[in-house]
């Protein structure tokens, strides 16, 4: 059914999405065009699924979910078939027991007949909720490729209303068990998917699952909270963990085989007000390690980095907030230095990628190996290259000075937000600012953003505002080619089924790195602000973190969105 375009109009513009000059000149643009209004605001206009359909909803008296970013209930999809479901383009996400009622998205919720034939079909009270048909119809390929709702309906069977521990380890223990293939599918969608975390959380009325990919967190699937216990205890039997503790956080891992692909498993379960809730870390084994210029280093940067990494002593530091790929970049880096004439000691926490001709050693603070009293061992294993995970208090700084001054050559992390934060921060954490301008080769800091998806890629020009901002953002860096006026072209994925209609496929990093040249060694000698120490590298020619995303959104490679979305948090 077509909302009245007037009313909608009216919605959009008490809702402070549109202003009156713009819903004149949509509305004559729609009628130019012979298409609805609905249709010319999704297609031709900067407004959101959101923005068009929450006012439509509110227009219609219905309520309104964005169904791509909502999980389905496998329990409601037990309702209906898949064939109904196409036929009538909706999809059943949500299961209320209490109340018999099935929460179904579907464009057109006024259709009567439509409804009433679901609602003598399942024997249910049906709620229509409005939601974009392109996206009603992603979710219903995703939660049919999943297929849980025959074995989710098994194990609650299984389960019944009370279930002890001894009952949970008797469900949870066979590989045959509704449980374990729940369990089995949760994880193959996570490693099909590129997930490199599963969450699974338990709530109040549902239990529900959630997957990091590409860097952001997405709700893919919600389970019946009965089978939560039993869920969290077939991982804690996979990972070796203790499945009648409950009380306090536990950790375990398992390794898991799908076709040619082997990925260890690394769990830690964490007991919550509703329940323990459980997160997967997937880390592939196969592979291999990436290359610099894989990661997103190139040209004058690659260079910079190579040059002070080649260096037989000194330290090199790795930047920036949990999640932005300090790890994955040292691991590259370690796997470029690895030779048979040379002795690299890692010290981590923990030890994510085993590489093999390395002498790697993970902390155990319980038996005393931390940081520093691993570091200090480290001085006699005879090393050339050291790799401390995190540089975290005085003594551990102070160590890796002084390694770094008797001719070690030091790789480390630390938690801030820029390349030129990282010398303050030393100075806090008690290094000797001499000490620092000695032995400091370069601090580089990283972001990891979403990569374009290559498969549903195109290209379109931004507005002016959006050009001026870039050209004053770049400076001198602005590319010559569009010095002369000609427009900017950016790039966006439209979205597939190869990027799971997310427009994005694989994440790449942008940087910044800070060479210790000898104006830097004089401010780092003052004690100087980062700010300061900034401006300077700024002015011998460094690339800041947002230029070179910005760069590399020039190329296609990545959206300004994500450049904004990742330096401006």
């Amino acid at each position: 059914m077509d909302v009245d375009p007037k009313l909608l109009l009216q919605k959009l513009l008490q809702k402070g999405v549109i202003d009156e000059i713009s819903a004149k000149r949509y509305e004559e643009e729609a009628m130019q065009k012979k298409i609805t209004l609905e249709e010319y605001l999704l297609t031709f206009t900067r407004l959101t699924d959101d923005n068009v359909l929450s006012a439509k909803a509110e227009v219609l008296n219905v309520p309104y979910v964005n169904i791509g970013t909502t999980a389905v209930d496998p329990q409601a999809m037990n309702y209906v078939s898949k064939d109904i479901a196409q036929e009538y383009h909706i999809i059943p996400y949500f299961y209320e027991a209490e109340k018999k009622q099935l929460y179904v998205a579907t464009s057109k919720p006024l259709n009567i007949s439509a409804l009433e034939f679901l609602s003598n079909k399942t024997g249910l009270k049906v709620v229509p909720v409005l939601a974009s048909e392109s996206e009603i119809m992603k979710a219903l390929t995703v939660a049919t490729s999943l297929n849980l709702s025959p074995v989710v309906k098994e194990a609650v069977a299984d389960i019944g209303p009370q279930t002890d521990t001894q009952k949970l380890q008797s469900i949870s223990n066979y590989n045959t068990a509704p449980i374990a293939k729940i369990v089995n599918t949760i994880v193959e969608f996570g490693i099909k998917n590129r997930a490199s975390d599963i969450h699974i959380e338990p709530e109040e009325l549902k239990t529900r699952v959630r997957y990091r990919i590409d860097g952001i967190l997405t709700e893919k699937l919600t389970l019946p909270r009965s089978i939560h216990d039993s869920l969290v205890s077939r991982v804690k039997i996979l990972g070796g963990m203790k499945i009648d503790e409950k009380r306090i956080p536990q950790d375990g891992r398992f390794n898991y085989k799908l076709k040619h692909d082997e990925i260890d498993l690394r769990l830690s379960s964490l007991p919550t007000v509703n329940g323990e809730k459980m997160v997967m870390r997937l880390l592939h084994k196969t592979g291999g390690l990436p290359q610099l210029n894989e990661l997103g280093l190139d040209g004058v940067q690659l260079n910079k980095f190579e040059t002070g990494i080649a260096k037989s002593y000194g330290i090199v530091l790795v930047t920036g907030p949990t999640g932005s790929g300090k790890t994955t970049t040292l691991y590259s880096v370690l796997g470029n230095l690895n030779t048979k004439s040379v002795n690299i000691v890692t010290l981590e926490d923990p030890v994510e990628y085993q590489i093999e001709g390395i002498n790697q050693v993970q902390i155990n603070s319980q038996a005393g190996l931390t940081f520093a009293t691993g570091l200090k061992s480290f001085l006699r294993q005879d090393p050339n290259i050291i790799l401390v995970g995190e540089i975290r208090d005085k003594e551990t700084t102070q160590l890796a000075i002084q390694a770094a001054l008797t001719g070690h050559l030091v790789f480390s992390t630390l938690h801030t937000n820029d390349a030129a934060t990282a010398i303050p921060r030393l100075i806090d954490l008690g290094g000797e600012p001499f000490l620092i301008a000695s032995v400091l080769n370069l601090s580089m800091g990283q972001r990891i953003v979403r990569k374009v998806c290559q498969n549903c890629k195109e290209f379109y020009t931004p507005t002016p505002e959006v050009q001026k901002s870039i050209k004053d953002e770049l400076g001198n860096l602005f590319p010559k080619q569009y010095q002369d006026g000609q427009p900017l072209r950016l790039a966006r994925g439209r979205g597939c089924e190869e990027c799971n209609h997310s427009g994005y496929m694989g994440r790449i990093g942008i940087f910044e790195i800070l060479n210790i040249t000898t104006g830097i060694n004089n401010l780092v000698l003052k004690e100087a602000s980062a700010r300061d120490i900034t401006a300077q590298a700024v002015k011998e020619g460094m690339i800041l973190m947002k230029q070179d995303g910005f760069l590399k959104a020039l190329v296609g490679v990545t959206t300004l969105e994500e450049i904004m979305r990742v330096t401006e948090e």
